[in-house]
């Protein structure tokens, strides 16, 4: 008997349906404490691939008989060898198809919600990396907001819905995930559209992104306003759409608030991100629906796996805008933060156009969670 494969896709249909799974994950302890499969309905247990070389037996009292157990490592070899082994031991086992690198990589649409005149608005959610980008379409186009580098499942997404991509955004300047904007934009022929004040070292050719701009989608005018809100990096815009929805990128999440030190620059930019949520923010309806570029763990997560949350909930909700004292905001969102992202200095510089990695490369350089948030 051959063992079988999961596919991080039905992991994450899992994860959002809170299925119940137990996860044996192979890889170096630091590797596992530093990113991991998460859900409400999974447990795990971590025991290094090299302590199982010589057979699995100490394991199996560890490992449960009446469930089914996915096994995970970084590639999918070892993973597939450890499984080979419960499985001839009696247990009922998958391994990880791709490992955590395909986990990295999986991106599963949600719809949001209906816009005007017929239009619709969906979520992409890159459950292993904690990554949302958007799509918003309507009579036939298509405008694509913070992509990730994995470009076809936007492509295959529009012609399945029978959409052309014509406008390709992104809030900022990427620091966590390499961005699809540009290479969507070169296989599409959309407008590639970027905050020029995030841009000044890019490479290449892009629309200014400015506040107040307007683009509409579609025959029903889906309106698309960009609303100037600097804090994480100093260009940073949110749009908000249909007069329903603002997309925060990575100014505010739904249990934190963006971090402004990505770009070496928290002392200087820490006052426009207090002026962007105490007051550009306040200014807005509290009815809009918060779509953030990221969220941090499996609990933002709604019942249908979509992660948003009205604006006014957020005021009364997230810590990160319930800090009156200025001197407490600033050293909240200086001092004290996690970790930055994996190579995201380099990933800065891919979103430039300055390094041009293969795909690989590119693989390694974001494999981790995202670290946007300033906790």
């Amino acid at each position: 008997m051959t063992v079988k494969a999961m596919t991080a896709e039905q992991v994450t249909k899992k994860v959002i349906n809170k299925e119940p799974l137990f996860l044996l994950d192979v890889r170096n302890e630091s590797d596992v404490q530093d990113w991991k499969i998460e859900g409400k309905a999974i447990e795990y247990v971590n025991v290094p691939y090299f302590e199982l070389l010589d057979g699995v037996e100490e394991l199996l009292e560890k490992v449960p008989a009446d469930r089914d157990v996915l096994v995970v490592c970084a590639k999918e070899g070892s993973s597939m060898m450890v499984a080979e082994m419960l499985l001839e031991a009696g247990r009922t086992v998958h391994y990880l198809q791709g490992g955590m690198k395909a986990w990295s990589e999986h991106v599963e649409p949600v719809k949001i919600g209906d816009l005007t005149g017929g239009g619709e608005l969906y979520q992409f959610v890159r459950m292993g990396k904690g990554c949302l980008s958007y799509m918003i379409m309507s009579n036939g186009e298509a405008a694509i907001v913070d992509a990730a580098r994995m470009t076809d499942v936007y492509l295959q997404f529009a012609k399945k819905h029978h959409v052309t991509v014509t406008h390709v955004f992104d809030t900022h300047l990427h620091a966590d995930h390499i961005s699809g904007g540009k290479k969507l934009a070169e296989q599409t022929g959309a407008i590639y559209w970027l905050p020029p004040k995030d841009a000044e070292q890019v490479t290449f050719k892009y629309n200014h992104l400015e506040e107040g701009q307007r683009v509409t989608i579609g025959a029903a005018a889906i309106d698309i306003h960009a609303l100037y809100s600097p804090g994480h990096t100093i260009g940073s815009t949110s749009f908000i759409v249909d007069g329903q929805y603002l997309l925060s990128g990575d100014i505010l999440f739904i249990d934190s608030i963006g971090r402004p030190d990505l770009a070496g620059m928290a002392e200087d930019w820490v006052g426009d991100l207090r002026e962007t949520l105490y007051e550009r923010y306040t200014a807005l309806s509290a009815e809009l629906i918060v779509l953030p570029a990221h969220f941090m763990i499996v609990d933002e997560l709604n019942e249908d796996g979509s992660v948003w949350k009205e604006l006014g909930a957020l005021f009364e909700e997230n810590h990160g805008l319930n800090i009156e004292d200025e001197d407490v905001f600033r050293q909240t969102v200086t001092q004290d933060l996690p970790a930055q992202p994996n190579a995201y200095q380099d990933i800065r510089y891919t979103n430039m156009g300055k390094l041009n990695p293969d795909e690989e490369a590119q693989r390694d350089m974001e494999i981790g969670p995202n670290r946007c948030a300033i906790r």
